[in-house]
């Protein structure tokens, strides 16, 4: 099987010039355009790139929509899809790419570097160039940008599938090592908690109240101390779950009115994962009816649950997973296929109707100050994709 090289020197020039671009999540115009003046610079016509509207339906609007480019194959074939999201976290932004041998990190020990997922993209976008600066053959094509992967995957899950031309390889890269193929992720939901209370003074008539921080902790504690707030397990099914944001109160001298928390709970059991949810409820609604004012009055709960992603496995045996599994190996690495138990773009693509595979190009350490993108993995994960993009296996 022929190993399909790229321009190694282009294509870390590349990837160095996208990552010093700023494009937390909902500022994505910038690194889109800069994709496009790429693409656009070997040939590719305007009417072949679009964007779709994903932006218009998630939650916090956002400057555009997916990227999307579609290019007729030289030969004949299955459209293949490549893909990597182009938004960062917010500690990327103002991150400046230095290298330091076969590493990219950021200049700066206060920002993280971003190649989650610039390299991602970088790796989508260098086969595409490579295809078309050397004229190789190649079946139809679609590249596929996200926006918004980092708040949600809403990029991914907004997306106007019928711009995607129905492909049926699928690729994206999102990760570390090149060796792996993730053909499957867990599901999540998030949750969202209201508890009110009673307020009343805390000094004058504290018995008048009902405090929304006693009932959240009691809640807590009773999720923890039964096994449902954490590492999940119960039998044979496992999950996690966790409270990351609470916010309340405005005075010490006031008892509590009124508690927000999101939290979230996992699993590759969509049973499972609505059952830890269903405890949650459950638990925060006894509580609430265990604190009492003087009155013998209590505070309310108000819960709900959206829908984060599904939970999908693609068999080893599907053709994209063969394929993917196929280039990997022509460049001498043994293939590992892995189930992720976080979210990627995979999830609502597989969702969608087109199972995706997941593929690691060199980053590490993501979304810390710590971050680093291995450039020999780098490269390695452009030429295995230039492979999956011509078809060469």
């Amino acid at each position: 099987m022929p190993i399909a090289r790229v321009d190694e020197k282009a294509a870390v020039k590349r990837v160095m010039e996208m990552i010093a671009i700023p494009g937390k999540s909902g500022n994505e115009a910038a690194i889109a355009k800069f994709v496009e003046k790429q693409l656009k610079a070997v040939g590719v016509k305007a009417s072949q790139i679009s964007y779709d509207s994903a932006n218009k339906k998630s939650p916090i609007g956002g400057e555009i929509g997916n990227l999307i480019v579609k290019l007729p194959g030289t030969v004949r074939g299955p459209r293949r899809l490549l893909m990597g999201h182009i938004d960062t976290v917010p500690l990327c932004v103002g991150a400046v790419p230095v290298r330091k041998g076969d590493y990219i990190r950021p200049k700066s020990k206060s920002t993280a570097l971003g190649g989650d997922n610039r390299a991602g993209a970088c790796v989508a976008l260098t086969a595409a160039i490579e295809i078309l600066k050397r004229k190789l053959p190649h079946p139809p094509l679609t590249l596929f940008f996200p926006i918004q992967e980092e708040i949600g995957l809403n990029g991914a899950r907004w997306v106007t599938k019928a711009k995607l031309g129905s492909p049926k390889l699928c690729f994206n890269w999102d990760g570390g090592s090149t060796a792996v193929a993730t053909i499957g992720a867990t599901g999540a939901v998030n949750m969202d908690i209201e508890v009110t209370g009673i307020a009343s003074h805390a000094g004058a008539h504290p018995e008048d109240g009902a405090s929304a921080a006693v009932i959240a902790s009691k809640a807590i504690a009773s999720l923890h101390d039964n096994g449902w707030h954490g590492d999940v397990r119960k039998g044979k099914k496992r999950g996690t779950s966790n409270i990351g944001v609470v916010s309340g109160g405005d005075a010490t001298n006031v008892v509590m009115p009124l508690i927000k928390l999101r939290a979230e709970a996992r699993s590759h059991n969509a049973a499972f994962r609505r059952k830890i949810a269903s405890e949650f409820e459950k638990t925060f609604k006894v509580a609430a009816r265990s604190v009492k004012n003087s009155a013998g009055q209590t505070g309310a709960v108000r819960f709900e649950v959206e829908q984060r992603y599904e939970s999908f496995a693609i068999s080893p045996k599907e053709a994209v997973v063969v394929a993917a599994c196929e280039a990997i190996e022509a460049h001498g690495i043994e293939p590992v296929t892995k189930i992720s138990n976080g979210g990627l773009d995979a999830n609502w693509l597989t969702a969608h109707g087109f199972p995706t595979v997941t593929l690691g190009c060199g980053q590490a350490a993501i979304h810390t100050v710590d971050e680093e993108l291995h450039i020999p993995s780098f490269l390695e994960a452009c030429s295995i994709g230039l492979m999956l993009a011509t078809g060469a296996q």
